[in-house]
């Protein structure tokens, strides 16, 4: 098979299970939470973004099909389902942190990069991808920081498991966004992010242990 058919079969089959992921977890996010179609759905948005994410980074460094924004989306939605899934596990007492820390400080190394290569290549500050950088390095130092108190993650187990898969949702429908140019300029790369943004503080404070 020649690279450039190859290609085109690996992008077919990311717009297909991305599809999927996104249908899947819009449904998850309509269902109960806790139900059995919210845990079905949730499931099948997780297989269908690991999928997609995973060719996503095949497909970003392939010839003729370079491309930093696809790898950059392709890197945040496996943070973003990896460690939303992980952090089901945080429910029992002193679960095994050693994948969750190797995950957050690659993510940080990546921020890094991220925010370095265009000042150091092209001499000039992308700010999509400084934007990325600085959510993606906030977050993972965040998650080094909690894992330091494994009391405190059986605590807030939900919390993190509702914002980081949301985390992974929005990834979803801002490449979907990007994709099909909903919207003009750069503003489909941040308008699904600011909406989700809202979503994910909305349950988050509805999860938290109310105060006295």
């Amino acid at each position: 098979m020649e690279m450039e058919s190859l290609a085109q079969l690996l992008i077919i089959a990311h717009a297909a299970f991305g599809g999927l992921a996104l249908l899947a977890g819009t449904l998850a996010l309509v269902f109960k939470k806790g139900s059995v179609k919210h845990k079905r759905t949730g499931i099948v948005f997780y297989y269908g973004m690991l999928v997609s994410a995973g060719i996503a980074l095949v497909v970003s460094m392939l010839p003729n099909h370079e491309s930093v924004f696809l790898f950059v989306v392709g890197l945040f939605s496996l943070y973003f389902i990896l460690t939303g899934y992980r952090a089901l596990r945080f429910k029992k007492s002193n679960p095994n942190l050693k994948v969750d820390k190797m995950i957050a400080c690659g993510m940080i190394v990546t921020a890094v990069v991220m925010l370095l290569n265009p000042i150091l290549v092209h001499s000039k500050f992308n700010i999509i991808l400084g934007v990325f950088a600085l959510l993606g390095s906030t977050f993972a130092y965040r998650d080094l920081k909690s894992f330091k108190n494994p009391e405190s993650l059986q605590k807030t187990w939900l919390k993190q498991h509702l914002g980081k898969m949301m985390g992974g949702y929005i990834s979803a429908t801002t490449a979907f966004i990007v994709v099909n140019q909903v919207f003009p300029s750069f503003y489909g790369w941040f308008i699904p992010g600011i909406i989700g943004t809202f979503y994910i503080v909305y349950w988050t404070r509805k999860v938290s242990p109310k105060k006295a």
